[in-house]
């Protein structure tokens, strides 16, 4: 189970709510989680959101109405959502799934003061100035 610790949860149900816009996880240690599609988009584990190291963050917004339109295995370890923005170059690890899951309230508080600091509204359109660096299209 490559990307896992050993006796790290596994998921044992995964479902997707397109129109409640979540993503029901379910894993073995009998922990269950709803988390929201905006959670994931705006926490995805890609380039494209996180930079290519600390502090390059890139501050996602206007994810609100982001749905997931495909969820692709990735061997027995992640999942690969398809955005509804299109964006899909995230690996959903079942480690950071699970991380979602239970961190969700911490994440949703760190979101907010991030965008509070840039000064920017949680549905304000991406701004991409003049290319990212990182053509996963």
């Amino acid at each position: 189970m490559a990307g896992l610790q050993a006796g790290s949860p596994t998921p044992v149900a995964l479902t997707v709510h397109s129109q409640s816009r979540l993503l029901e996880v379910a894993f073995s240690d009998g922990a269950a989680f709803r988390i929201p599609f905006e959670l994931m988009r705006i926490y995805s584990p890609s380039a494209e959101v996180q930079g290519h190291g600390p502090g390059q963050e890139i501050l996602q917004t206007g994810k609100r109405e982001v749905n997931v339109v495909e969820l692709e295995p990735i061997g027995n370890y992640a999942v690969k959502p398809v955005f509804s923005d299109g964006h899909e170059s995230g690996l959903f690890t079942w480690d950071y799934l699970y991380h979602l899951g239970v961190d969700q309230s911490q994440l949703w508080a760190d979101y907010e003061r991030r965008l509070q600091a840039a000064g920017v509204e949680r549905d304000a359109p991406m701004v991409v100035a003049g290319g990212h660096g990182c053509s996963s299209h």
